[in-house]
């Protein structure tokens, strides 16, 4: 027995050995074709439940640190020194940022709004996933209330609102003043959360003010003193502002995106001005929400962008009854401000097979917006080779059972 043991190991280990050298020596030992799945989408975030809670950006131990430091320092009568944006100044080298994410947000809008004309764009009616491009893909994964015992979709015509979801939030006039209240609800406007972004940043929107200071505001043991008047001296408070200090509403800001759509018929063209502007408007974005607070509600898509959350008792998520229906407010990432819709990848060697079922496992996803540029002909960023998946062979039906 123990003979046999020995031996055993002792062709393991030549085994080894000669592999090794044949590794060294660049001799492929293995002449078969085989279709690799190992890799997979890593930078895809999980499908949370309806009762998980949207992964913190810092982690509850250190906001309890920092909120046991926050309230030591309130406890001395001393002033704390705030910088911008939290004294109510601008930050200066991100103005130009600011007018560049909402210039590249325009430019989004208008390129998408060409292209949904000439793509093909579905959404299943019951569980709202989309598909870009024709045909819809089979993929059996339709799993709602009220969905077929087979899993598979009903798809309907989708629009833009399906490729860019619309995102709001409320508009502040003044960013470190009190939070909207629940009694302010149908009072105070919403615009789109990453306009509000850029407005607060920077960005001036006659429709839409935002109080502008020249001097900081102060916190004195845990109080902020604003020495300035609420309103500046040349302003009229009662021709021009409301009485609840909004100037009125004239129009909203997505009506006039045909005037900035370009009349170019080269559709190529537009998908790479709309990939450039996608882009911009992300990394803007990005760097905009390092000093511009964004607050989002731990179980719900509601979004403030702000420094606090406002009070209004609207959330419908998880347990919302022991909450009153106030929002758990969180720090907020940059997919909850531009939330991507993933959707299936589809190459261009099928620009007409449908996506099976069988072989789901094999395809790559991409944000829809992206997906629908890339089918229009854009070049697609090297950060989404990954999620793409074009490093795996998609095997034919009759090879997906020899895919190791």
């Amino acid at each position: 027995m123990l003979r046999r043991h020995v031996q055993t190991i002792g062709n393991l280990l030549e085994r080894v050995i000669q592999a090794h050298v044949a590794q060294l020596r660049g001799i492929n030992t293995h002449f078969c074709v085989s279709y690799s799945t190992v890799s997979t989408c890593n930078e895809l975030p999980r499908k949370l439940t309806r009762c998980e809670r949207k992964p913190p950006v810092t982690s509850f131990n250190e906001l309890k640190r920092e909120a046991r430091l926050k309230r030591k320092e309130r406890q001395k009568a001393h002033e704390i020194i705030l910088q911008p944006p939290e004294n109510g100044l601008l930050v200066e080298h991100l103005i130009p940022i600011a007018h560049e994410v909402y210039a590249a947000r325009r430019e989004l809008l208008s390129c998408v709004s060409r292209l949904v004309n000439c793509t093909a764009i579905y959404t299943c009616s019951l569980c709202g996933e989309v598909h870009v491009g024709h045909p819809p893909h089979k993929i059996r994964t339709c799993d709602v209330r009220g969905s077929p015992s087979s899993k598979e979709h009903s798809w309907v015509k989708g629009g833009i609102e399906h490729v860019l979801p619309l995102v709001e939030s409320f508009h502040l006039y003044d960013r470190i003043g009190r939070a909207v209240s629940h009694n302010e609800m149908l009072e105070v406007d919403r615009i789109p959360a990453i306009v509000e972004l850029s407005v607060q940043a920077g960005f001036d929107i006659p429709e839409y003010p935002t109080r502008r200071r020249a001097f900081p505001v102060y916190c004195v043991a845990g109080r902020v003193i604003d020495f300035e008047k609420r309103f500046p001296k040349e302003i009229s408070i009662g021709k021009d502002i409301d009485a609840h200090g909004f100037w009125y509403k004239k129009k909203r800001l997505d009506e006039n995106t045909d005037s900035m759509a370009t009349h170019s018929d080269d559709i190529q063209a537009i998908a790479v001005r709309g990939m450039k502007a996608w882009e911009k408007m992300c990394t803007g974005a990005s760097r905009l929400m390092e000093k511009y607070a964004v607050q989002t509600c731990g179980y719900c898509p509601e979004i403030q962008v702000g420094p606090k959350g406002h009070r209004v008792r609207n959330c419908q998520a998880y347990k919302h009854q022991m909450r009153d229906g106030q929002h758990a407010w969180q720090e907020a990432t940059i997919n909850d401000l531009v939330p991507p819709v993933y959707v299936y990848h589809v190459r261009d060697q099928q620009p007409r097979k449908p996506l099976i079922n069988e072989l789901k496992r094999y395809y790559g996803v991409l944000p829809a917006v992206v997906e629908l540029f890339a089918q229009a002909g854009a070049p697609v960023e090297t950060h989404y080779a990954s999620m793409m998946r074009e490093d795996v062979v998609i095997p034919e039906m009759d090879e997906e059972k020899l895919a190791v």
